[in-house]
């Protein structure tokens, strides 16, 4: 089944503030030197490289009261958010390259307020190795990009959890949270409490990968906004070691391309973040190169023409 796509907007983040590691600020290069809106072209999308967004620099400090680098991360995520929010706006699909997953909170942020506005239901697939569900009290290293998630549903500091000027920018029940195999101890008792729907690698070796994305995906409907924030950590690192927190037990390449190909089947993504490529940890770019052909499988690429 062919279909048509908005046209896309790819927005460069090119920071690793809210990261433990040096090099995620270098996943927007090798994204594109990866080929990714050549791809998305081949695919009959319209695409608009917007370039990189230019942030303040990583200052590379320990943690202030459970935070690091909080105001660099709250003034990159302003930036995310006001260029994710304009392209939507202009009727554009916002593909944000990363840069760590603190982004998320901007990219998501101006989602929710974008479906407010347009009276769109919200749904968030979060495609990750963690839970991403930290607070200041419970983390272990005060990287905020093991907390996004949380602040998002107004877990944190005031300047992250109201980024718009008002807040939390969504509640928990808006998030399916795919692939995830590595929760803190404290962090456990935050999303049980919260009631954050996680398919972790347990349920999904128990089930299989197609039921849990029928659960997932389960309501999507035509007045559906569905915002897909994909952590490259969320493959196993044997097909996808280009990141800084690398997890064993990730769903593979198959996996993988099945979780995508559902997603395409929707056809209601409308927005998607791709983050924590790490190219200094990477072999050769196959890891890009692999992010940019399951993101292809986001826009409809398939074995077979399907209807």
């Amino acid at each position: 089944m062919s279909r048509s796509y908005p046209p896309v907007s790819i927005i460069g983040a090119p920071t690793d503030v809210g990261a433990g590691h040096r090099g995620a600020r270098l996943g927007p290069e090798a994204l594109r030197i990866a080929g990714i809106a050549e791809a998305l072209v081949a695919r009959g999308v319209d695409v608009l490289d917007r370039g990189n967004l230019d942030g303040p620099r990583n200052p590379w400090q320990p943690p202030v009261e459970g935070y690091r680098h909080l105001d660099e991360v709250v003034q990159w995520n302003r930036l995310v958010m006001e260029a994710v929010l304009a392209e939507l706006r202009d009727g554009r699909m916002p593909i944000m390259l990363g840069g760590d997953h603190c982004l998320g909170l901007g990219s998501i942020t101006a989602v929710a307020r974008h479906c407010r506005e347009t009276g769109k239901e919200l749904r968030v697939l979060w495609l990750d190795a963690h839970a991403d569900f930290n607070t200041s009290q419970v983390t272990p290293s005060g990287n905020v990009h093991g907390m996004p998630v949380a602040c998002l549903c107004g877990l944190g500091p005031r300047e992250l959890t109201h980024l718009d000027g008002e807040g939390p920018a969504i509640q928990p029940s808006v998030i399916r949270q795919i692939g995830i195999r590595s929760v803190d101890e404290g962090e456990k008792r935050l999303v049980k409490q919260h009631g954050l729907d996680v398919y972790d690698m347990r349920y999904i070796d128990e089930v299989g990968m197609r039921r849990a994305m029928e659960e997932a995906l389960e309501g999507v409907d035509e007045n559906t906004h569905l915002h897909v924030s994909f952590d490259v950590d969320f493959l196993d690192p044997s097909i996808a070691p280009g990141v800084g927190t690398t997890v064993p037990g990730g769903p593979n390449y198959r996996e993988a391309q099945l979780v995508m190909e559902m997603i395409a089947d929707t056809g209601r993504m409308a927005s998607l973040d791709i983050v924590e490529l790490n190219p200094v940890l990477d072999s050769h770019n196959t890891t890009a190169e692999l992010a940019v052909d399951l993101v292809e499988s986001l826009f409809g690429k398939s074995t077979l023409m399907r209807d």
